[in-house]
């Protein structure tokens, strides 16, 4: 699957990674940027108040610790990486993360 075909029809897939990244530190400033532009017009589509991370969380009906959940599935996962000789990416771990808990 190629990345550009993984997001197709899924618009949420991204903006839940992109939580996820920022749940563990890992999001890009960039991509940081980015997403606070988009405020406004998600606010909008998804009906939900607050910056994008509560806006996601809101339209996912995301625990209030859901953060802090991510982060350590995120340290538990770079352990078991580690115990195989692996390295885990922050994106891989995101992209596994959402695909096993979260229904796009």
């Amino acid at each position: 699957m190629t990345a550009s075909n993984r997001y197709d029809g899924k618009p949420m897939l991204r903006l839940l990674e992109c939580y996820v990244l920022w749940a563990i530190g890992k999001l890009e400033p960039k991509e940081e940027q980015a997403l606070a532009q988009m405020e406004p017009k998600l606010r909008k589509v998804l009906n939900q108040p607050g910056n994008w991370r509560e806006i996601i969380a809101g339209a996912m009906s995301l625990p209030a610790n859901m953060p802090e959940l991510i982060r350590t599935n995120w340290a538990e996962n770079l352990v078991i990486a580690e115990q195989h000789s692996a390295t885990l990416a922050p994106q891989q771990f995101a992209e596994m993360f959402v695909d096993d808990n979260f229904a796009c």
